[in-house]
Parts: structure tokens; C-alpha cells; sequence
């Protein structure tokens, strides 16, 4: 963009929980704080990179800045129990197989695999499964590179933090794009491709376009829409405008796009600020230029964004830079769940005073939206029936599409925080889903004990 000005990043540098010591800004910070965040950094993975410590945070504002609280050890995140584990093990200089062995059962304790992704999600190919694809829904393959594992800074609320720590047993990923290409054709139902991780905004664009431009062929014309999930936007735009294959990777967008394929970004927002950078701004306008549609989406977040101004803000801001609002998520349960979430019924108080605000253009937005178990579920409001305060639910998607759109309600609960926590309404025993759900799930364990 002419007579614009970016900050000269030579090169991508990040930072990990040993290289503490040499982000400058850290050293302002009292003794007992760092300690707290090499503590959880043991536990939880951590990774920031110069660009997001330099233009996105506001040092005179730490601990509070929202973006310091996305992207750096907060105490919070871990239980009192867990935290005081791992401090005692650091305090006495513990060997490192000790602390592993903790922080391993520390894993295990914190679901890393929320919503059974990993027993009811994972498809089958000629007999084997495929651990780097998931199929919940009817019209979506999520598919996981190997390659794309990674993300240019974690965040410290990500559900998919598994994929960032050391054992690997934990980890989703494929690396063969032939896997995927012969499941693909064989499901002509799937209209939809995401591509997730991590984040596939790491890869290489060589690599990227080795699994997607194959898609061009007419064995894969039910394929509409490429999804690409990314938070490359916000921690690293200079991908899309200055790396140097930046220009290879657009123009694989829009060869996509040319064969007459949907190229969707997913792009992970959270907060307003993220879009404020003019680089960040220019890599908006240049996934743009290629044809993609940038769709923001994001959860909300205690500590964060817990702000209806906020959400209102970061949506008229993505409108105005021509991206669409889809989602608000409700903070799933894994990881550090326990700092960030928020109450269902807050959650809904947030989405509405947010939505209030802003014109039909950013009313595409759904939320709040719960990606459970059964699918996706959505809080469409707090209601008084027969006499009876209740959550109004519908499902956005199902693992049955039958679900989808079809009303139901729970009672009311104020400290709720995701949907296993709510109760059916009216004297009902069960949700509508419920028994199909469980019939569905005793199918595939016992399918899965005959596999193995």
C-alpha cells in the first residue's frame, strides 16, 4: 500500500517460556509475576513473537491489557492445587522427568480433547482411522497438516492447546494429502473443506497449495468452500504481505477462487485492537483483493473481552474493513478454561447489549454458540415460560441435521458455563437429542472396539 509505513521485521521471531529473560518489557515486572508466568508456562504452552510484544501490547497497561492477558502466563489459569505443584517442583530445582511426569497428569486432568474429538470425530479410510481428520458434521471434513501445528503466538485460552505441548500422543495431525484427497472423494456429501491446527498459516505456501489446488479437479467439484483457520491476521499480517512467499500464497487464493471454489478465512479475532496496526490493515485488503471472504469469529473471554462495547467495537471495526462477523463462542471446557470463562446467562447479556449497538451488516454474527458434544448450540435468549425462567437453546449444527434450528429449553442457572451444566425445563428428564446422542455414541464405541 503505497505511503504506508510498516515496522521493519526482518524476520519472524518467537519467544518461548526459556527465553523469558530476554523480552525487555518482562523486566519491569515484579519477581513474584514472573515467577507465577514461568510457573503456568511450565504447565501450558507459551509462545509470543516480537511483533505482538512490540505493536499490540500495552506495556503501561500489563496486567490488564487484554492482548498481555491473550498471550502471556496468567496465574489464573491454572488450579491453586496445580499452580502450587509446579512452584514447588521449580523451587526445588525438581529433574526434568519429574516435572514432565506432572505436568502430564496436570494434562490429563484439564480435558484436553473436549467434546470426544478424538472417539467420535476421528473418520475411517479403507479400515484405518484418520487421526488428522475429523468428520462431526454431515458437510464439514476438518483436516489437520502436520505441517501447520504450530501458531505464530499461542493463545492463552486456545482449546486446542494439545497441539502445542510435547507429548505427541495428544496431538491431531496428518501428513499425508493423499489421505485426505481419497476421503474427500469418496464423501461427495461434503461440501465444505477446514483447514485447521494450530494454524495452517505457518506452512509454507509450497506446501499449503500441495493440498489444496488438487481440489480444482472436477473429482472434487462438490468441494465448494476452502476454509482456512487463522489467527496469522492478528499475530502475524506480515504473512500475507511481506514474507517471502507471501505473494505465492495469495495467488494460490486466488487460483482457488478462479476455479470457482469459495475460499472462506477464518480469521480468530478478540479484541478490537488487533485490526488497529496499518500492516494489519493491509493484509486484510490483500486476502481481499485475491477473491477470499474473511470471516472473524472468536470466544468470549473473562479477563478479555468480557465487554458488550467491546464486541460491538471489534464488530463495526471487521465490517468496516470488509470481513463478516460470524461467530461468538462460548470458551470451551479444556485447558484454561477455568480463568476465562464466563456464565451463560453474562455471555448472553454480552451478545445482546453487543449486538444492540451495531447496524444489520454486523448482525451476521451468531452466538453465543457452544461447540458441545452433540454440535453446536446456541443461547438465543433468556425467557419466562409458563412461569419458569429458562435458557432458549437451538442447535446452529448437529451431529443429526434433524437437530438443527429446532428450539428447546433448559432451566435457569446463573453460574452455567457450558451446556453439560444445564437441566431440561417444564419437569423434563431429558433434552430432546439426548438418547439418539447416547445411541450414536454407544454405536461408534463399540465400532471402535472392533477397529483396534
Amino acid at each position: 500500500m503505497e505511503g504506508v509505513k510498516f515496522p521493519a521485521y526482518s524476520s519472524f521471531h518467537a519467544y518461548s517460556k526459556s527465553h523469558f529473560s530476554q523480552i525487555r518489557q518482562l523486566k519491569t515486572l515484579s519477581r513474584e509475576m514472573r515467577f507465577a508466568m514461568r510457573v503456568v508456562a511450565t504447565a501450558l504452552p507459551f509462545r509470543v513473537n516480537q511483533y505482538v510484544i512490540d505493536q499490540l501490547i500495552d506495556w503501561d497497561n500489563v496486567p490488564d491489557d487484554p492482548i498481555f492477558q491473550m498471550t502471556f502466563p496468567q496465574p489464573g489459569m491454572l488450579s491453586r492445587e496445580h499452580f502450587e505443584e509446579v512452584a514447588t517442583l521449580l523451587k526445588s530445582n525438581a529433574d526434568n522427568k519429574t516435572i514432565m511426569n506432572t505436568v502430564h497428569r496436570i494434562h490429563m486432568e484439564l480435558n484436553p480433547h473436549p467434546a470426544e474429538q478424538m472417539t467420535l470425530n476421528v473418520p475411517m479410510l479403507n479400515g484405518v482411522p484418520l487421526q488428522g481428520i475429523q468428520h462431526k458434521y454431515r458437510e464439514t471434513v476438518l483436516f489437520f497438516p502436520t505441517q501447520g501445528q504450530t501458531c505464530h503466538s499461542y493463545c492463552t485460552f486456545c482449546f486446542r492447546w494439545p497441539q502445542f505441548a510435547k507429548e505427541k500422543e495428544l496431538r491431531i495431525c496428518i501428513k499425508e494429502g493423499l489421505n485426505l484427497h481419497e476421503y474427500l472423494k469418496g464423501h461427495k456429501e461434503v461440501s465444505d473443506l477446514l483447514v485447521t491446527g494450530g494454524d495452517p498459516m505457518v506452512m509454507k505456501s509450497s506446501s499449503l497449495s500441495r493440498y489444496l489446488l488438487p481440489l480444482r479437479s472436477p473429482d472434487f467439484d462438490h468441494i465448494q468452500t476452502i476454509r482456512i483457520g487463522t489467527k496469522a491476521l492478528t499475530y502475524w499480517p506480515q504473512r500475507f504481505v511481506s514474507d517471502n512467499d507471501a505473494d505465492e500464497l495469495l495467488f494460490t487464493f486466488e487460483k482457488l477462487v478462479k476455479s470457482g471454489k469459495h475460499i472462506a478465512i477464518m480469521a480468530h479475532y478478540n479484541h478490537w485492537r488487533e485490526m488497529e496496526t496499518p500492516i494489519a490493515r493491509e493484509a486484510i485488503r490483500q486476502v481481499r483483493n485475491t477473491g477470499a471472504v474473511i470471516r472473524a469469529q472468536g470466544p468470549l473471554l473473562a479477563h478479555i473481552n468480557d465487554d458488550k462495547d467491546v464486541w460491538a467495537t471489534m464488530w463495526r471495526k471487521q465490517v468496516r474493513l470488509g470481513m463478516t462477523p460470524y461467530y461468538m463462542f462460548v470458551e470451551r471446557d479444556t485447558g484454561a478454561y477455568r480463568h476465562f470463562k464466563v456464565p451463560l446467562a453474562r455471555a448472553w447479556e454480552i451478545y445482546q447489549g453487543g449486538i444492540q449497538q451495531v447496524s444489520g451488516l454486523a448482525r451476521t454474527v451468531r452466538g453465543p454458540s457452544m461447540s458441545a458434544s452433540p454440535g453446536k448450540v446456541e443461547i438465543q435468549g433468556v425467557a419466562e415460560v409458563k412461569g419458569e425462567t429458562v435458557f432458549v437453546l437451538r442447535f446452529l449444527q448437529g451431529r443429526n441435521p434433524d437437530w438443527v434450528e429446532r428450539p428447546f429449553f433448559a432451566k435457569f442457572d446463573p453460574d452455567a458455563t457450558w451446556l453439560n451444566h444445564l437441566k431440561p425445563a417444564f419437569g423434563e428428564e431429558r433434552f430432546f437429542y439426548e438418547e439418539e446422542f447416547e445411541a450414536m455414541r454407544t454405536r461408534r464405541e463399540k465400532k471402535n472396539k472392533l477397529d483396534y
